[in-house]
């Protein structure tokens, strides 16, 4: 059993350590970041989910026990919403707690009004595009992306590991009457 709840902003230190764990899984596909990359990273991601955090759209999802094993924090993005990160710990993977998350950041973000959710990930890895696929995303090919969202690949493809394998997805959602 699981549960999920808005995560408070004196959690930032968890969500990071979920990613951390989280990480390790592209670790073992060779995805591995230099130091210098790795701590630059690390500060705006850290910035931009105490942001999240701070609006209220960052959920935590819980074990029966209590322990923290994933999340999931909502941006913005060229008016649209913005899947700033989906991350589960490697022990819980595979139970359907991204899939959820994933699921409870969309409806956040149709009550939000945004006419779609928009995220980046790596096109290659087994699981990444897949998942993202089957929950209804699809590529979107660069001339379609906004200002804001060119200025994210440019700084992703900057600092992470194989950046010409990074690429940019979009599921449409219904918004509220």
């Amino acid at each position: 059993m699981i549960a999920y709840r808005v995560a408070r902003v004196d959690e930032l230190d968890i969500i990071c350590d979920i990613d951390r764990d989280a990480s390790r899984l592209f670790e073992r596909a060779g995805l591995v970041m230099s130091p210098p990359e790795e701590l630059e990273l690390a500060a705006v991601e850290r910035s931009r989910w105490l942001g999240c955090l701070r609006s209220g759209s960052t959920l935590l999802a819980a074990n029966r026990s209590g322990e923290p094993v994933g999340f999931a924090a909502l941006g913005l993005l060229d008016g649209a919403g913005y899947l700033e990160q989906l991350s589960v710990r490697m022990h819980a993977m595979r139970q359907g707690i991204g899939t959820a998350l994933l699921s409870a950041i969309e409806e956040m973000a149709e009550k939000a009004r945004a006419p779609a959710l928009w995220l980046t990930t790596y096109a290659h890895l087994p699981w990444n595009r897949p998942f993202y696929e089957k929950a209804g995303f699809s590529i979107v090919p660069e001339e379609e992306w906004g200002s804001q969202m060119r200025r994210q690949l440019v700084f992703e493809r900057r600092l992470l590991p194989e950046p010409e394998k990074r690429m940019v997805m979009r599921k449409p959602l219904r918004t509220p009457p």
